[in-house]
């Protein structure tokens, strides 16, 4: 029955924390980064980190918990000194790892850094930490789950500003408090239905407790103390034939947290976008300037420049900041029918970067295309078909060159219900500013605010689970009305799934719930 494996499942899960828990040793690292710097800071973390506190600094007892101490740190062996530096201690759980830990704030030169690492080496029970290792063991003893662990290292990666407000947003487990209510009400629906499967014909088991909504705040709560059922009987449930309906609670809720997931799955994937950096291609016939475009933008030689037609043949890449939103510029050969074979491979690769893109900066000769809507119109179409689904940017290059400037070509691109055109003079950089507002525009529509509204999920693992929940509530309704057997099966499948992104996957909590809201074997 569904009680039973879930104890089993809670304690084969409890053994194992007991396992784990016996192996733990003491680790240390860098947590500074590595360099010469001012002051770098060493972190130890583990059961070990108070005798080693006391051995480095010569003193009995530890300084204050959560302040910083000026001592004389040596060597234990030998008893050299090797800095005088502050300290800190942080006995768990109210430390980073939730074990615990100490720090030890140096002179950052590499001499000083690694004889505090020796000396740390040779203590018993100590070892250098593996990569990520003390993020782990903040994961494991419950202080991150696994996307605040994501949003830790994005937050170290990050290059912009927008990029370093999302990632705090999710290191503080906005994105992780979202996917664990969904796994609650997941939960919740799971135990109801469960109990109801498994205590239907139970007259233990109150008609009202059984169609109790989620969170189970309706009527006649259980509180821990059963109703006393000699003044009151309830109502005993019939027994019913397979298939019976399942409680009307539980399919209203599962139907709701479809619908949550599906809105939270269609936003665009703007916080994958904003993670790894919009892919722009400057895309154009040759010879129009995107080229100089690129290294405009830039503000830098990143691309050779010639006026030979065809000079670009492969494609130049390179990372930009454009108004604090990560961008991946591409620049490409020119679009045409080319004879040369290393040619026709360059325009190739253009195009593939095209279906990629995220954003398309259209490149165009103002002096070359008529000041008329449907030549415009028929220009850019010849470098993306008007069916693409990416959203472009019409550059207008060389405006220098156009007597009577770029208004009535502007014009032309507003009657034509044209995309946003940005008149430019790569040789003069008039019309830059212009330029980079629009981008910047277009990319704060594509990567929206990361601090405004519920976060986005950001990394393709969340996509691919929250798909195949989304796919498992789905059936859950189909499910529903055949057999309740299979209908939990896949509330559990899709409760997984979430617990897979959060790295909270187990049966002890369906445990909990029953146990609460249910007065089981009274």
């Amino acid at each position: 029955m569904a009680l039973r494996r879930a104890l089993s499942a809670a304690g084969g899960r409890w053994a194992q924390g007991l396992c784990s828990a016996a192996r733990r040793d003491t680790v240390f690292a860098v947590s500074s980064g590595h360099g010469k710097c001012g002051v770098a800071v060493i972190r130890a973390s583990g059961p070990g980190c108070r005798e080693a506190l006391q051995s480095l600094t010569g003193r009995p007892e530890p300084p204050a918990p959560r302040v910083l101490a000026l001592r004389r740190i040596r060597d234990p062996a030998t008893a050299e000194p090797l800095d005088r530096g502050l300290v800190a201690w942080f006995p768990g759980p109210h430390s980073f790892t939730g074990e615990d830990c100490c720090e030890l704030h140096v002179h950052g030169g590499p001499a000083v850094v690694s004889g505090v690492l020796r000396a740390l080496g040779r203590l018993p029970g100590l070892r250098p930490a593996e990569p990520g290792e003390f993020a782990r063991r903040a994961f494991h003893n419950g202080k991150l789950d696994l996307t605040a662990v994501e949003g830790l290292g994005d937050l170290i990666q990050a290059e912009t500003e927008a990029q370093r407000r999302q990632a705090l947003r999710q290191m503080e487990g906005e994105l992780g408090r979202l996917y664990q209510r969904w796994s609650e009400t997941l939960t919740q629906a799971l135990a109801h239905l469960e109990a109801y499967i498994d205590f239907s014909e139970d007259d233990n088991v109150e008609e009202e407790v059984l169609s109790r909504g989620e969170g189970g705040r309706g009527p006649g709560r259980a509180s821990g103390v059963c109703p006393p059922h000699h003044h009151h009987p309830s109502p005993i449930v019939p027994p019913l034939s397979p298939p019976f309906p399942p409680p009307p609670a539980v399919a209203a809720a599962v139907r709701a947290l479809e619908r949550e997931v599906g809105a939270h799955l269609r936003d665009g994937r703007r916080g994958e976008l904003l993670r790894g950096g919009v892919r722009v291609v400057i895309a154009g016939p040759p010879n129009v300037g995107k080229s100089s475009l690129l290294n405009l933008l830039a503000q830098r030689p990143a691309a050779i420049v010639s006026p030979v037609a065809g000079t670009t043949r492969d494609v130049v890449e390179l990372s930009l900041n454009v108004g604090g939103y990560p961008v991946v510029l591409s620049d490409t050969a020119g679009l045409r029918a080319a004879a040369d074979p290393v040619e026709q491979e360059g325009v190739s690769r253009a195009r593939e970067r095209l279906q990629q893109a995220d954003l398309v900066l259209a490149v165009l000769d103002a002096g070359a295309v008529p000041a008329e809507p449907g030549a415009l119109g028929e220009a850019l179409g010849a470098v993306v078909p008007p069916a693409a689904p990416q959203p472009r940017v019409l550059v207008l290059n060389k405006v220098d060159l156009v007597r009577g400037g770029a208004g009535a070509l502007r014009d032309a691109c507003a009657r034509a219900g044209l995309p946003p055109a940005a008149p430019l003079s790569c040789k003069t950089g008039e019309g830059l500013a212009g330029l980079v507002e629009l981008l910047r525009r277009q990319l704060e529509r594509l990567c929206g605010d990361p601090l405004a509204g519920s976060p986005s999920l950001t990394q393709t693992r969340h996509g691919q689970h929250l798909r195949a929940c989304r796919a498992a509530l789905a059936r859950y309704g189909r499910a529903a009305g055949a057999d309740l057997a299979l209908a939990a099966e896949e509330l559990r499948l899709a409760r997984r799934h979430l617990g897979r992104i959060t790295g909270h996957v187990g049966a002890e909590d369906v445990l909990d719930i029953i146990f609460r809201d249910f007065c089981v074997g009274k």
